[in-house]
């Protein structure tokens, strides 16, 4: 994705439906430029096009899960690695769906003592691999596009823990700290995550401000960290001061 596509995207998140005319202006290129880039960014379902404009996707489907994990990889890597880098040794966690969560399974593979609950096989596989870390994998139904574990049995199966800290993703946040989500099966387990657990940390990158989904997950108010790759836009930031939450904003890697 390039920088432009990000500018362009930045925008119609923040202001919703926009021309084409619009764009070119703002963006300083020609219109058959921001037409080219809407194609790109439509065949990666990222925009919604019709006649004469944009507007953001679907509010009740997510983007495809291979795609989901290849965009703005570099920043849920680093945001993986500094929500990592704030768990101690030694410490109960649960880490749930999503792609940022996964980013954070890698970078604590070297770390002692854990014990991970998790309803993600993805997060299963991963930290399998870490020599001191037990990994208990919930039960429930398998989602077959992402390898998360949702359902009636995984909510029970969470309400056996207390964890000292729950790493959380999340799909949309509103403005005003709303939490949102696709899939209400697994907002409920999500829900049930944040329940049991001491702490809730979020991870999640800019651009899930201003996205939109079908199902509310919660509040910002009920996070304790908040892991993300840019300072919370200026739209929201009333509301994460109100919340209290602690902000823990993942800098750019230095150019080599």
């Amino acid at each position: 994705m390039t920088p432009r596509h990000r500018r362009l995207l930045d925008h119609i998140r923040q202001h919703g439906d926009t021309s084409v005319e619009e764009l070119a202006r703002i963006l300083g290129v020609t219109t058959q430029t921001i037409r080219r880039d809407i194609r790109e960014l439509e065949d990666e379902r990222l925009l919604a096009r019709y006649h004469g404009g944009v507007s953001i996707p679907s509010t009740v489907e997510n983007i495809d899960y291979d795609q989901r994990r290849v965009m703005d990889s570099d920043a849920k890597r680093r945001i993986g690695q500094l929500a990592a880098a704030q768990v101690e040794n030694d410490r109960s966690l649960i880490i749930n769906i999503g792609t940022t969560t996964e980013e954070v399974s890698k970078a604590l593979l070297r770390h002692r003592g854990l014990r991970v609950v998790t309803n993600n096989l993805n997060v299963a596989s991963i930290l399998s691999n870490c020599d001191d870390a037990e990994v208990i994998v919930a039960g429930g139904v398998v989602r077959k596009r992402d390898r998360g574990i949702v359902g009636e049995a995984t909510i029970d199966f969470m309400r056996q823990f207390k964890v000292d800290i729950g790493i959380i993703g999340v799909s949309g946040i509103e403005a005003d700290g709303t939490l949102l989500d696709y899939d209400y099966r697994e907002v409920r387990v999500t829900q049930t995550i944040m329940e049991q657990s001491r702490q809730v940390w979020l991870v999640a990158d800019h651009t899930k401000f201003g996205r939109h989904a079908l199902v509310r997950l919660g509040s910002i108010a009920q996070v304790d960290k908040f892991f993300t790759d840019l300072p919370v836009p200026a739209e929201a930031a009333e509301a994460f001061e109100k919340a209290g939450v602690e902000v823990v904003v993942a800098g750019a890697e230095p150019a080599s």
